[in-house]
């Protein structure tokens, strides 16, 4: 079988454009860093399980994940977490856990200087 490499998700696409916008409208190089990661092949974009996040958050921590947040794990604290993609089990323990799921988008929104977020890879 050929291995297509033609294929790209315009939303994750459009999604690095508006970052990199934001990075040089708000000075916030954090937003650059996630375009950068984002604009990663799949298999070199971040896969971080729900134990990674328990272990280097705290309790109303705010976390992005440039890539999917994968369910392995337990979440014992709130914590807001923003990501391009979600399992399904990883969102169903987040919000038992009290914690809250937002896309990189809105969170650009609420914090367009990018302070005080943690970046999991």
């Amino acid at each position: 079988m050929v291995r297509t490499t033609e294929y790209e998700d315009p939303s994750r696409l459009f999604l690095v454009g508006y970052l990199k916008k934001q990075e040089k409208a708000n000075g916030a190089p954090i937003w650059g860093r996630i375009a950068e990661d984002l604009s990663r092949s799949r298999k070199n974009r971040s896969e971080v399980n729900l134990e990674t996040i328990n272990k280097f958050t705290k309790n109303n921590d705010i976390v992005v994940v440039a890539g999917k947040i994968l369910g392995d794990g337990a979440l014992d604290h709130s914590v807001t977490v923003a990501s391009y993609k979600v399992s399904k089990s990883a969102l169903e323990k987040i919000n038992a856990a009290k914690g809250k799921i937002i896309s990189i988008e809105k969170l650009v929104e609420l914090n367009p200087k990018g302070k005080n977020i943690k970046i999991l890879r």
